[in-house]
């Protein structure tokens, strides 16, 4: 049974067919998933406080019902390091067309993976792990599993990866924390069968792993019409 943070959230995106980016994460964290300390700033002195306190440098995305691509349009500024920064970025986003504020968040690195699931017409739920960020169209790396997994569903997902070696410490490599991607593949798996009959996609990309974590740095929801 879906809480009722989830159930308000989907209410009222379903007329837009999709998910704000902060309430996607609200979700995902809800749900048991690690995502970036945030704030959805709809204001210059919340963005530039919740960053002096977070820590600079911090990522600002555009959040607007019009812009489902924000890297289309540059609605994604990485690295950013100052007040003065930050400020005119907000500046510039809130000319955008749908304005509805900044989403605000800590600055995060490790391996990019890419975690997705969508809903076939045929088979139901379908859950995707691939090596992620900007070269997932390059390395089409990537497994696909019918939902809901299991831990060794998860294993085999990980091990069917090209790239598996890397997740494991290659050559010296620093390994990422294959126990909290598992655990984070099995609360995303649990997540995709409670609001299957709402969702056509969830993307997750990049989520960052590293040594001791796995975080969703970036998430999109499209609701079914």
């Amino acid at each position: 049974m879906l809480n009722k943070e989830i159930e308000h959230i989907l209410a009222r995106s379903k007329e837009h067919g999709w998910i704000l980016e902060p309430d996607a994460k609200q979700i995902l964290k809800s749900s048991g998933l690690a995502v970036p300390k945030f704030i959805r700033a709809e204001s210059m002195e919340d963005a530039v406080d919740f960053a002096r306190k977070t820590g600079y440098p911090v990522v600002a995305k555009i959040v607007s019902y019009d812009v489902v691509h924000k890297s289309d349009i540059g609605g994604v500024v990485l690295g950013i390091s100052d007040d003065r920064t930050l400020a005119d970025t907000f500046r510039h986003f809130s000319s955008v067309k749908g304005f509805q504020g900044v989403l605000v968040e800590e600055s995060l690195a490790g391996f990019e993976l890419i975690v997705g699931a969508k809903i076939d017409y045929q088979f139901g739920p379908v859950v995707l792990l691939g090596i992620g960020g900007t070269g997932v169209e390059i390395y089409r790396d990537t497994q696909l599993r019918m939902a809901p997994l299991r831990p060794e569903d998860v294993a085999s997902m990980i091990k069917g990866l090209k790239a598996h070696q890397l997740l494991e410490g290659y050559r010296g490599g620093e390994p990422i924390d294959l126990q909290k991607l598992t655990r984070m593949l099995l609360a995303f798996s649990d997540l995709v069968m409670q609001i299957q009959s709402h969702i056509e996609s969830i993307d997750l990309n990049p989520v960052m792993c590293t040594a001791d974590k796995c975080v969703v740095v970036d998430a999109r929801i499209m609701l079914k019409r």
